[in-house]
């Protein structure tokens, strides 16, 4: 009986059950290494941050749209044949287009913020400017950055989803955002489109909605977050 209250303690913690995605990743991953403390500036290091940014003035940065976040939405790229590179410079091509219009997309493309793969984080625009890749125009465009995660193939995944993890404590820090406020692309209801609710990221999410494997990554963010120490903060 004591055995399977522990256990029951651990799995609610963000333990995954063994036989799980979850549990593959973290027996890939090892557990977040808490005692090793770093800055702000040194987990961006472990990031490996890029910046290949959309030319101010051109395609989906053609307005300037501030912004103040307060959330942090996650996205899975479900693009097999695209890596972080590939999407970066789709994005400063303006490639990536959408049907502008009343209710829908308002720029006539998609831009995010980041796109993480096993290797690099790349960054496309500032934090303090408005993406198109949540919810047209919700809360999901308006205040949160955008982080997407590259599946192609040959990428690592596991390394991919902690070094998200990673990006994801470092901006809660710069921008005194709580874990609460990170969320799937799923927690935005897009108005006009069935479902409202899109299955994003979708290896995160279990049978389409925030379960086991979203609270593992949610832990993973904490424990991160909690191995950051004060230190000069970029502003990015």
């Amino acid at each position: 009986m004591f055995s399977l209250a522990v256990l029951l303690v651990l799995i609610g913690c963000g333990t995954p059950a063994a036989g799980t995605r979850a549990f593959s990743w973290e027996s890939r991953l090892g557990p977040v290494p808490v005692e090793r403390k770093t800055t702000p500036v040194g987990m961006l290091r472990e990031v490996n941050l890029k910046q290949d940014m959309i030319r101010k003035g051109t395609v989906g940065r053609r307005v300037f749209r501030p912004m103040r976040p307060r959330y942090i939405t996650i996205h899975s790229t479900q693009n097999y044949t695209g890596d972080a590179y590939n999407h970066a410079l789709a994005l400063k091509r303006g490639a990536l287009r959408a049907t502008k219009r009343r209710g829908g997309n308002r720029i006539g493309y998609l831009t995010w913020h980041f796109t993480t793969q096993s290797n690099v984080a790349i960054q496309h625009i500032p934090t303090n400017e408005q993406g198109e890749h949540a919810d047209f125009d919700g809360p999901g465009n308006n205040y949160s950055i955008g982080i997407e995660m590259c599946e192609h193939r040959g990428n690592d995944l596991a390394l991919t989803i902690d070094k998200t993890a990673k990006l994801t404590a470092f901006l809660m820090y710069e921008h005194q955002i709580p874990l609460s406020n990170v969320v799937g692309h799923y927690h935005w209801p897009r108005r006009g489109l069935n479902p409202p609710n899109k299955n994003c990221p979708h290896f995160l999410l279990d049978n389409g909605r925030p379960g086991p494997k979203w609270r593992w990554f949610l832990s993973r963010v904490k424990a991160h977050y909690e191995r950051l120490v004060p230190g000069p903060v970029p502003r990015i």
